[in-house]
């Protein structure tokens, strides 16, 4: 770590932040990055020398122990602490994620409305245009260096940034696992597989093609494009996101060699964050046809494996009312394989999604309730449920769709969550 002082200015650069990602109530960051700290704020970078986090400073600053992140993707997300009132029970962190973009969320504070966000913004805008100017100037070598890039990473840059990565895996991630949540939704994209086998009425994200897998080539072509994209940052990454919207359907052999090769090709055994993930989406198909010899071969990956199944309901009218040519006894089958997975495997953990909103037919929930009561007898620690809000952010609902979740949540024997959809 190196620092130095420049008029009002005090840059830092190689800081060592946390190596472990976890479930705490205050600012942490991971990885190493670099900072600049002004008397009004505090940005840091990442080892690409592109922004990653604003923290305001001043007393219009909304929160001292809030602040802005900026996505792989270019967008930028507010971590808002919510009062701390109700949102690790909600959603299983501290903090909650506010994109700039429209999403699933139930809360209608919007923090881009506030001018001292949007202010911080604007500020690092003027700022990475002094960088420019700076890094002309004379700085010990490894400073300058840092100078010399976060000067180049403007806006118009950052933005081509984001589009050559979707680019690389053909299209935009419009939805990330809500697993991913447990490494901040830090994770690089790999498409093993396009489309899904049911293009469920209700669903607004997905990919309306059928589904088909991606070759082998491709694979490792998205790898290595991928690995040059991250650059020097890949070394803050332990985490790889298989997509798109169902991977468990594209098959053992090419599961394993994605998950291989990205691990060797990023070198995520070596990461700056410990330990190394794999996250995925499934269907109810998809759970049902891989037997155990699929999740021993995933076992042996060297990495922990969540898989996130799209369930939506137990009750069959509501399946049939929102477009998901399945049969609840289907959902009943693909409940019970994920707990006994679950039971199995100590590196693989199959969460489930089911929907949530004021009008779905009446036993959509009290088939939920029947379901987890029917085949957990005592609360069970391994396997979150998400239900997934059907609905705009900043809805008038959404107060009474809070508490009606919070009375499910309260007699659900699996650890139960609202489901923020975020993309990348």
């Amino acid at each position: 770590m190196e620092s130095c002082q420049l008029d009002d200015l005090h840059i830092t650069i190689n800081r060592e932040g946390s190596r472990e990602f976890a479930k705490v109530s205050y600012p942490v960051r991971y990885g190493r990055y670099s900072e600049i700290r002004t008397p009004d704020y505090l940005f840091q970078f990442n080892l690409n020398g592109e922004i990653k986090f604003i923290q305001g400073l001043g007393k219009t600053w909304p929160d001292p122990l809030e602040w802005l992140k900026r996505t792989a993707g270019n967008d930028w997300v507010y971590y808002s602490t919510g009062g701390y009132s109700g949102v690790y029970d909600s959603f299983g962190e501290y903090y909650l994620p506010c994109p700039s973009y429209v999403t699933n969320a139930i809360y209608v504070n919007d923090p881009f409305h506030d001018k001292a966000v949007s202010s911080a913004i604007t500020a690092w805008e003027g700022l990475q245009e002094r960088i420019r100017q700076m890094a002309l100037g004379s700085f010990p070598a490894h400073i300058k260096e840092f100078l010399v890039l976060a000067g180049t990473n403007g806006p118009d840059k950052l933005e081509t940034r984001s589009r050559t990565l979707h680019e690389l895996t053909g299209g935009r991630i419009t939805v990330l696992p809500p697993d991913t949540r447990h490494v901040d939704y830090e994770v690089i994209p790999i498409i093993v597989a396009d489309g899904c086998l049911y293009r469920c009425g209700f669903c607004r994200i997905k990919s309306k093609q059928d589904f088909s897998t991606r070759t082998r080539q491709n694979i490792m072509r998205q790898i290595q494009d991928l690995k040059a994209f991250y650059g020097h940052d890949i070394r803050n990454y332990n985490s790889i996101f298989l997509g798109n919207h169902d991977a468990l359907n594209a098959g053992t052999e090419l599961l394993v060699f994605a998950a291989e090769t990205a691990y060797e090709i990023f070198n995520l055994g070596s990461s700056n964050v410990n330990g190394a993930n794999m996250f995925l989406f499934g269907s109810v198909d998809s759970i049902l046809n891989a037997d155990n010899a699929f999740f021993d071969a995933l076992k042996g990956l060297p990495c922990k494996t969540y898989i996130n199944i799209g369930l939506e309901s137990a009750d069959q009218t509501t399946l049939k009312a929102i477009g998901k040519p399945i049969t609840s006894l289907m959902v009943e089958q693909a409940f019970a394989r994920l707990l006994e997975i679950n039971k199995i495997y100590e590196n693989i953990e199959i969460t489930a999604n089911f929907l949530f909103g004021d009008l779905l037919p009446q036993g959509h929930l009290a088939s939920f309730i029947k379901l987890t009561e029917k085949r957990l007898g005592m609360p069970y620690g391994k396997g979150a449920i998400y239900f997934s809000p059907l609905v705009n952010s900043g809805s008038k609902q959404n107060r009474g769709m809070l508490r009606k979740f919070y009375k499910v949540k309260a007699i659900s024997p699996l650890p139960t969550y609202l489901y923020l959809i975020q993309r990348l």
